[in-house]
């Protein structure tokens, strides 16, 4: 049966330790997938970092956020890391609806049997224009977007290829951008479907001292954003055409 938009329930993965960011990340999610923040059930790992067997019973769909706080690249650091890969390839195997952006694009590469590195340097950070593959023509979400389109990427880890039994549907001369994998009804995107311009604003200006190299670096990447429409409009076609259409 056909669930209404009302009756969906929701499952966000967040990746946040800031008390602040945890609550704009959620209410952006809702935003732009169109759902009510009581139909979003929130599952932090910082909180909760033995998450592998979460249930997943009752769920309709699947998010994951990103973190300005962990890497991809520190399980032994990040407890959670190893567990948040397998609760991923449960959502796979189960064919449940999931959409990951940033740092669950890298869990899910990972977890996919890929390759995540460290950027040191020249690391992605603003708004990019990022291009479409041929594979995206034929894709579910991404067939509709401009190419290039414009998306918010803030972000220190890459991939620069994808594991097998997966789809490139956009990349940078950096590196890969979005995915989906051939199997489930999984998506993966490096840029931020959830973010915005002004969203941008907020969190480059409270994490400057983690992403920019002082405040005139900070300046002129905040002075040279755009907006995102079609990148933020994602999660909304993520919710129409696949967890309810």
């Amino acid at each position: 049966m056909k669930l209404s938009r009302e009756q969906l329930s929701i499952l966000l993965i967040q990746i946040r330790d800031d008390s602040d960011t945890r609550i704009e990340e959620l209410a952006s999610f809702s935003h732009f997938c169109g759902i009510a923040l009581e139909q979003i059930r929130v599952l932090n790992v910082f909180d909760t970092p033995k998450c592998g067997d979460f249930s997943l019973d009752n769920i309709d769909a699947v998010l994951v956020g990103g973190s300005s706080e962990a890497s991809v690249l520190e399980p032994e650091r990040y407890s959670f890391v190893s567990e948040i890969q397998q609760l991923l390839l449960r959502c796979i195997a189960q064919r449940l609806p999931t959409f990951a952006s940033c740092f669950g694009f890298q869990l899910a590469v990972l977890a996919l049997g890929g390759k995540i590195v460290h950027q040191k340097r020249d690391f992605e950070m603003g708004t990019l224009a990022i291009s479409l593959t041929e594979q995206a023509e034929e894709d579910l979400l991404f067939a509709s977007l401009p190419n290039p389109f414009m998306a918010v990427s803030v972000h220190r880890y890459s991939a620069l290829s994808l594991p097998e039994g997966c789809v490139s549907l956009a990349y940078t001369k950096h590196c890969v951008h979005a995915l989906k994998v051939s199997s489930a009804p999984f998506w993966a995107s490096q840029f931020h479907p959830e973010v915005n311009r002004s969203i941008l604003v907020q969190r480059l200006s409270q994490f400057r001292e983690h992403y920019t190299q002082g405040d005139n670096h900070l300046q002129q990447v905040l002075s040279t954003a755009q907006e995102t429409p079609h990148s933020n409009g994602l999660l909304q076609a993520f919710i129409n055409k696949v967890v309810i259409g």
